[in-house]
């Protein structure tokens, strides 16, 4: 992975120098020698370049290469974010570059904060998935090994990046988990790769197949019970504050390693996207991973479903009635709304089994909420106005956009089955809020609980400075930003 240091110190001549330099801002970085000035001004001036955000202008001489990105007017701590993935791509080439962090008049981020969002984006935008490549020729894969900062006080800056450091490989480790082939990644792979974590100080507990059963969790089971590949069910717990006996929220991973449908088989084209019908448990684990490298101040146990929804074996059929971990009966109308059965009785097994009173579930669930959102936001559905107003603004300032959409006693309705409590869908419209309503029912009284939807932003289809094409590890960034204020 990338290497981000901080320094005050010289730098070598090979690195390729980056200057940021602010809209209609001038040329005069104490970075530059007086020819290398002399050099850029005239690169500046006939390329018309002003300093916009996203405008770059590179120059060439005997001094090296130099850079000389675009920063705006007032930039804010995203847009520094995306310059650092566009700078990801520009040094594609190059092994070493050096960023000279300077204060921007105007600009309400110090130096500091300038120079971490810049390495942030940096490392999430040269995230590569190359493992299955077997002819890419060395030329083809990225050459950038280190990209330094020149800041004062580089110890103090060092150390204030742990957090985002910390986010940057849980990011990185969420996109690997989701861009794996479901071959590879079965229930049982991402749970023995959940209980590697626990060298970081993190608590786990996998439940396997005979556990399950003996736990009761009869949704989550009948989803599984089509595939070959057993179930499991990973507990993760971080204890920033062990002091304190109860956990300050609950996260819930919807983790279905493959989607087929069951019985209510998908449709072939674009099934192999499939394989990532399991963003909602990466994110978790990520989040809770990321949490422990920070070592962050405060408790938090996190949840997933690992299964794979299949129709051979033994699968549940249509019109089955189960009885979930809950007690309540769930007339199962379609095979394919499988992600809230495993979901129920997960939330379920968190409340009975640990002292929370806030509890978040992410998954990749319905259609429905991504035909309304796109891949602009994820729906954020609640049972309380100040939580779902908390990661909204988690959202706004990790720059994963949640959008708030309804519950209520009207959608609720809709789920109700003429033979049993409920029924796992509710009707041609309105899909994210009845998948919601149901999930809304296997919360306890006086517990409070947001569901994201997160089936439209979990995939990047073109690429961006942030993101090449495949997983983004949507979650991972507005989960660690609300823990992080909790």
């Amino acid at each position: 992975m990338l290497e981000v240091i901080f320094t005050d110190g010289k730098i070598g001549s090979k690195a390729v120098k980056i200057i940021g330099l602010a809209e209609k801002a001038k040329v005069d970085s104490k970075f530059l020698a007086k020819d290398e000035i002399k050099l850029v001004k005239k690169a500046v001036q006939q390329a018309g370049f002003s300093g916009k955000k996203g405008s770059f202008v590179e120059v060439f001489g005997s001094t090296g290469k130099i850079i000389v990105a675009g920063l705006g007017e007032k930039p804010e701590a995203l847009d520094l974010q995306m310059l650092g993935g566009a700078l990801a791509k520009k040094l594609f080439k190059d092994a070493v570059a050096c960023f000279y962090v300077e204060e921007i008049k105007g600009c309400r981020l110090s130096p500091e904060e300038i120079a971490h969002n810049v390495a942030f984006g940096l490392m999430i935008g040269s995230y590569r998935f190359d493992k299955y490549f077997t002819r890419k020729k060395q030329d083809e894969y990225p050459n950038l090994e280190q990209v330094i900062f020149k800041v004062p006080q580089p110890k103090k800056v060092s150390e204030d990046f742990r957090y985002f450091a910390a986010l940057g490989n849980a990011v990185r480790y969420a996109r690997d988990l989701c861009n794996e082939p479901a071959n590879y990644l079965t229930p049982e792979v991402f749970a023995d790769d959940i209980r590697r974590l626990s060298y970081l100080g993190l608590e786990i507990d996998i439940l396997d197949a005979k556990q399950l059963k003996e736990k009761e969790f009869n949704l989550l089971l009948s989803v599984a019970q089509g595939s070959v590949n057993e179930p499991r069910v990973a507990v993760i717990r971080w204890k920033g504050r062990p002091e304190q006996e109860a956990f300050d929220c609950g996260l819930v991973g919807k983790g279905v390693t493959f989607d087929s449908g069951g019985i209510s088989l998908k449709p072939g084209n674009g099934m192999w996207d499939m394989k990532r019908d399991m963003t909602g448990a990466a994110a978790v684990v990520a989040t809770l991973k990321a949490m422990a490298l920070y070592n962050a101040p405060c408790n938090a146990v996190g949840i997933v479903g690992l299964v794979e929804n299949m129709p051979a074996a033994d699968p549940t059929r249509p019109g089955d009635v189960v009885t979930s971990m809950s007690g309540q009966t769930v007339e199962i109308l379609n095979t394919d709304a499988e992600g809230r059965l495993v979901l129920a009785d997960c939330m379920w097994y968190l409340q009975e089994n640990y002292p929370v009173g806030t509890i978040i579930d992410i998954a990749t669930l319905t259609g429905a909420t991504m035909r309304a959102l796109g891949d602009q936001y994820a729906g954020v559905f609640a049972n309380d106005d100040k939580l779902a107003a908390a990661l909204i603004k988690a959202g706004d300032v990790s720059g994963e956009r949640l959008w708030r959409l309804p519950v209520g006693d009207g959608y609720d309705k809709m789920i109700n089955s003429d033979i049993a409590d409920m029924k796992n869908i509710g009707g041609a419209n309105a899909g994210g809020s009845t998948a919601a309503c149901f999930l809304q029912r296997f919360v306890k009284k006086g517990n409070k609980w947001a569901h994201l939807d997160i089936a439209g932003v979990d995939d990047e289809t073109k690429g961006t400075p942030l993101c090449p094409k495949g997983a983004t590890g949507f979650g991972v960034r507005v989960l660690s930003t609300f823990v992080n204020n909790l």
